[in-house]
This record gives structure tokens, C-alpha cells and sequence, in this order.
């Protein structure tokens, strides 16, 4: 690395007040106080760390990522936005040092200014053998009128680093040359999110952190790329390793685009690689990969995960004893519901949301995690009441808050070809059913959920989806079937009862092509909520969409497309996919087909047991429920 330039910590000239400018250049100055005697470690606390009523100068902030030195030291970086919240304005890089593990901390200092341009998404690395922490950064000309930055962006990569526990900073040196290829011309990011140093292997002292980047042709975006840039001399010198490009279409149309990646050492060495994923066609919103040679290349593309649900934002991991934890939004649709999942095999599978432990149910959305010191880990997140740009917080909890790992969930047979059985959620019970047994749900937790298989997605085919159910409720959102994703936005099937509105809907959401996504539906006249078995079933063919209620047929127009790609996805039975909604009654005999079922054929399902065919893709009796929690 070039030879080492102090940049002292600077303040925003004119923005903060006098008795913050004396703090911190004294904060600056003065050493790490002396450690005290650790109390009892709190399970949970938390406090806003960055806000711009608490920090003047800025008008928002966002991206946080944090580390900890070898010295103990925590070092919590996030963009400074000083005129309004958007990705392309003036923005500096700033940051916050705890020397208590987190639980209180030092003013804030300015360590890269962007006077008018962007200087953002911060992704720092500590070298464990010198001290020194690294902090890459990408540079982008800034904006004054709030829009993001144009295609193609002039987003380059710096670095800069500090040997004093973050008290003072080198100049920021451009990278370009290194980890910036000339064909990886249009969007590029660093992280944002802690980098990791290597501990076992051949490799172990390797710096490794990740980059996203996009290529442009003169007319358009024509691949992605997800990278991790890597140095093997304590970051003097960088490099561009594993990498895993994924091209684009004329039409704009991708299988996936894996950015703001998150990486995680096993304890077996393997680099584990979890990726943000956005509006490609395969399923899920998170995808992810391992490295088993030191981050010099990926073993396998990046797989998406479809039933680990999320909305489309940056997320972080961190190993935590026998544990990884996924500090990341539980909200498939929109960015709220912070939790902490954990996966008990490397990253390979993950907690389902009921069995993460949620940090709040504000609205929620980028986070770091960092071992805060030997007790505690510590979660940097946006998080907000009314936006989950609001403010950052920071969180500290001990292994003794999340919840312990649950053994297997009780289940109910699934007899359609190559089924497993579904996992029942929250204790729903048998009942007497229309044909023998069925399952009631008592409408706080209570659920079926079926695991993940590639027969599931119904994509663009004709289908027919019908259960029996019985309910007396009269309000509130009475979820029967689910299939898909949630929200405006997402492709989805699903029926339910609204009797507030008195009538039961059934409906598609679509996505054809690079056009908007669409949705259809149709309606009954009456809620069914009268304590009755009732059947119903929902069928899409010869372009039209038609609800049976009891032998009743109500009509609609379809709306081509998939009702399943790109979105998370889940098939429940009594809950919505985000929980935010539980049937309470029984349900009994769920089917679905993944092609329109003749008029004689669905009224076969009503009036009689009707054999498993080869295209039926879920056969629930819903008569017994196997095995406890």
C-alpha cells in the first residue's frame, strides 16, 4: 500500500455544534479508556446508534456495517446522507467506536467526506495479525435532485485504512486498477458488509471481501457479476477471485442477480456466501454459495433458496458457535420483522420464521452482525416505526435470547407423487372432519406448512386448488390456502375468507415477461362463516379464472403470466406467508392440480373421495397429525 497519509477525523463544516466539535477532537485524541469490571451480560439490548435528529448535519442514515478490532475496540460505520435519504446524493462515511462491547459509544466522526458526491457502502476487514482495519468504500458522482444514479453509474472502488483503532484514517486510495475489470462498466458495490479474514487452511490470513458489478454494452445492462476481492499481504495489494457472472437478456429477463453479499468462514474453512437476490426468474429472494479454496473461485453457481423468506435486501451472517446466525428482515414482502435465524449445517438449510427470534417488528432493513466480546453478538440494523431508513440502531444479545434449537415439527401426510409430509405449526389439532378427519386452527399460530419441492411452483400452467372448510368467525382475514409470495408485487395464489366484507376471494398474482406484474380475482357474495363444511376450489383455464363454492361457479379474465417467479416461496394452509393473518376453524381434503380440472372432475371433489392422479401436486387429508413438539 501506498505510504501512509493521516487523515484526522473531520466534521461537516457548520453543522454541528461547538460542544460536539470539542468531543470529538478530544475523542480523536485521547486513548481507549480503561477496561472496567464486565457486569452480568443483559439476554437483550438495544439502543439508536445513528439518527439525524441525534446527529445533526445529515438528513438520514443508512448501510450500516461494523467490526471489531484486535484490541476489543467496535467500529460502526454507516453513509451520513445530508440532504435527503436517497442512494446518490452528497454522502459521507462516518462512524462510531464503542470500547465496552457496544454498549456505549463515542461520538461521531467524519472519515470520508463526500463534499457533494457519494462515498458509500462501506465494507471494512480487520487483519488480525497487524491490527490494522481496512474499510473499502465505492465512489459515484453525487446528485441534487434525489434520483439514483444513472445507467451507466461511474461507481468506482477506494480504500482506506486505519492502525489506531479507527481514531485516524489514511487517505482513500482508488482500487481501480485492481479488483475494477474494464468490462465491469456500469453498477458496482462494495459489500456493503464486514469482509472476513481467513483462519484455516493454506490460505489462512487472507483478506476477502465482496463486490457486485454489472456490465453495460453502450444500450443496455448485459450481465451480472458477484465476486469476492481478495489480498494475501494484509491489504496492500487486492484482486478479484471467486467470481460468478449470470447474463441478461434483450428482453431485460435473468435467472438470478446475487449483489450485496455476505460472507462467513465454517469451521471447516469453506467460505459461505449468502446474496441478496432481485427480480431474477428463479424463486427466493436470498441465494447463496460456497468458496472451498480460499475465495479463489466458487464451487458451485449461486443456488437460490426459495423458502427462506425475506424481501429484497442486504442481509448479514455471522458463525456463532455451532450455530450461523442470519441477522436479516422475516417479511417476505416488505423490509420489517428484524430477526435472527439460525442454520445448524454451514448455511445449507435455515430456520423457518417461526422459529427465529425477532428483534422487532418495526420496519426493518440493511444489518451488520460482529461478536461484540465474549458474550454477547452484536446486530447493526436500519430499523424504524414509521421507515425502516429511520435510524440505525445497534443490538446486543446473548445465545441465552435466541431461541434453542426446536426438534422436529409434528406432521401431516402429503400423498401427492413424491410428497413429504407437511409440518403442522403451532399446535393445530384434529377435528372431525368432512371426510373423516380434519385439522382445526385457532387462528393465533396455527398452520400447515409444506416443505419446499421443484412440483410446487405452478409458473404459467393451468391449476386447480380446493379444500373444504368450516369457520363462524366474523372478522379479520381468515387465510384457507396460500401459494407463492405476498404483497402487490409478487406472484401468488391464494383463497380466503373476508367476512368483514361478506365473501370469500380467490386470487392470482402474475408476472409475464418484463411487464408489470398483474393480478386477477374473484368474488362471492357471502362469507360461508356460518359453522358449516363448505367446499371450494379455484381454477385458472381457457383464460379465465373461476371460483366454485359449494357447486357455484363465479367467473373472471385471467391474467397470463407465472403465478410464481420471482418470489419467495411458501404453501401454507391456514396463515398467511408473512404470519400476519391465521385462519381460525377447520379445513379438511386440500388439493391442488396443476391443470384445470373439468366442471364433472371438481365436482367429483366435492362429492366424492377422489384418487391421487399424476397431476396432482398437493393431496393433504388433513385426518392425523404425526409425532409432538
Amino acid at each position: 500500500m501506498s505510504s501512509r497519509t493521516s487523515l484526522r477525523v473531520r466534521l461537516r463544516p457548520l453543522r454541528t455544534a461547538v460542544a460536539a466539535v470539542t468531543a470529538i477532537a478530544l475523542g480523536a485524541l485521547l486513548p481507549a479508556p480503561a477496561a472496567q469490571a464486565d457486569p452480568a451480560p443483559a439476554a437483550f439490548e438495544q439502543q439508536v446508534l445513528f439518527k439525524a435528529s441525534q446527529d445533526p448535519g445529515y438528513a438520514c442514515f443508512r448501510i450500516p456495517a461494523v467490526v471489531r478490532t484486535t484490541k476489543g475496540t467496535l467500529l460502526a460505520f454507516a453513509e451520513g446522507r445530508v440532504n435527503d435519504c436517497s442512494d446518490a446524493g452528497d454522502i459521507d462515511l462516518v462512524l462510531k467506536r464503542s470500547h465496552d462491547g457496544g454498549r456505549t459509544w463515542g461520538p461521531l466522526q467524519v472519515i470520508n467526506e463526500g463534499a457533494g458526491d457519494t462515498h458509500g457502502n462501506p465494507a471494512p476487514v480487520v487483519d488480525r495479525r497487524s491490527g490494522r482495519v481496512l474499510l473499502a468504500e465505492t465512489y459515484n458522482t453525487g446528485r441534487t435532485d434525489g434520483a439514483n444514479c444513472s445507467v451507466p453509474c461511474d461507481r468506482t472502488p477506494h480504500m482506506q485504512y486505519s492502525d489506531d483503532d479507527g481514531r485516524s484514517w489514511s487517505r482513500p486510495r482508488d482500487l481501480s486498477d485492481e479488483i475494477l475489470p474494464k468490462h465491469w462498466n456500469s453498477w458496482y458495490a462494495t459489500g456493503p458488509v464486514h469482509g472476513i479474514q481467513l483462519s484455516r487452511g493454506k490460505h489462512a490470513g487472507r483478506l476477502a471481501f465482496a463486490v457486485n458489478a454489472e456490465t453495460w454494452d453502450g444500450g443496455r445492462v448485459t450481465a451480472n457479476h458477484a465476486a469476492l476481492a481478495v489480498s494475501d499481504d494484509g491489504g496492500d495489494h487486492w484482486r478479484i477471485g471467486a467470481t460468478d457472472s449470470y447474463p441478461i437478456s434483450q428482453d431485460g429477463i435473468f435467472r438470478q442477480k446475487p449483489s450485496e453479499m455476505t460472507l462467513t468462514e465454517r469451521p471447516d474453512g469453506t467460505v459461505y456466501v449468502s446474496g441478496r437476490e432481485q427480480d431474477g426468474t428463479d424463486l427466493g429472494h436470498r441465494s447463496h454459495t460456497v468458496s472451498r479454496d480460499g475465495g479463489d473461485s466458487f464451487a458451485a453457481p449461486f443456488r437460490a433458496i426459495p423458502d427462506l423468506y425475506a424481501p429484497q435486501v442486504q442481509c448479514s451472517t455471522l458463525q456463532f458457535g455451532k450455530r450461523m446466525l442470519l441477522g436479516c428482515p422475516g417479511d417476505p414482502d416488505r423490509r420489517r420483522t428484524m430477526q435472527i435465524r439460525s442454520s445448524y449445517d454451514g448455511g445449507r438449510t435455515w430456520d423457518s420464521v417461526d422459529r427465529g427470534t425477532t428483534v422487532t417488528t418495526d420496519w426493518s432493513g440493511y444489518s451488520d452482525l460482529v461478536r461484540a466480546d465474549g458474550a454477547h453478538v452484536g446486530l447493526l440494523y436500519e430499523g424504524g416505526a414509521v421507515d425502516a431508513r429511520d435510524e440505525i440502531r445497534f443490538a446486543r444479545f446473548t445465545e441465552d435470547w435466541l431461541k434453542p434449537r426446536r426438534g422436529p415439527d409434528p406432521k401431516t401426510p402429503d400423498h401427492a407423487p413424491w410428497a413429504r409430509s407437511a409440518s403442522v405449526l403451532g399446535g393445530a389439532r384434529e377435528t372431525e372432519g368432512r371426510f373423516g378427519g380434519a385439522l382445526s386452527f385457532d387462528g393465533t399460530d396455527d398452520a400447515v406448512r409444506l416443505p419446499f419441492r421443484r412440483q410446487l411452483p405452478l409458473v404459467s400452467r393451468d391449476f386447480t386448488a380446493s379444500l373444504w372448510f368450516r369457520y363462524s368467525a366474523a372478522t379479520g382475514e381468515q387465510p384457507l390456502l396460500w401459494m407463492g409470495g405476498i404483497g402487490t408485487n409478487q406472484p401468488q395464489v391464494w383463497l380466503r375468507g373476508e367476512p368483514a366484507s361478506n365473501r370469500v376471494t380467490g386470487l392470482i398474482t402474475t408476472r409475464d415477461g418484463a411487464t408489470p406484474p398483474r393480478s386477477a380475482s374473484v368474488r362471492t357474495t357471502s362469507a360461508y362463516n356460518d359453522g358449516q363444511w363448505h367446499h371450494i376450489a379455484l381454477r385458472r383455464g381457457d383464460g379465465r379464472l373461476t371460483l366454485f363454492v359449494d357447486g357455484t361457479q363465479i367467473t373472471s379474465a385471467d391474467v397470463p403470466g407465472s403465478v410464481s417467479r420471482n418470489s419467495p416461496f411458501g404453501v401454507h394452509i391456514g396463515q398467511r406467508l408473512d404470519s400476519r393473518a391465521h385462519f381460525t376453524g377447520a379445513i379438511d381434503e386440500v388439493r391442488v392440480h396443476d391443470r384445470a380440472l373439468s366442471d364433472a372432475e371438481v365436482e367429483a371433489l366435492r362429492t366424492t373421495a377422489a384418487p391421487v392422479t399424476r397431476d396432482t401436486v398437493v393431496r393433504l387429508p388433513m385426518d392425523r397429525v404425526r409425532g409432538s413438539n
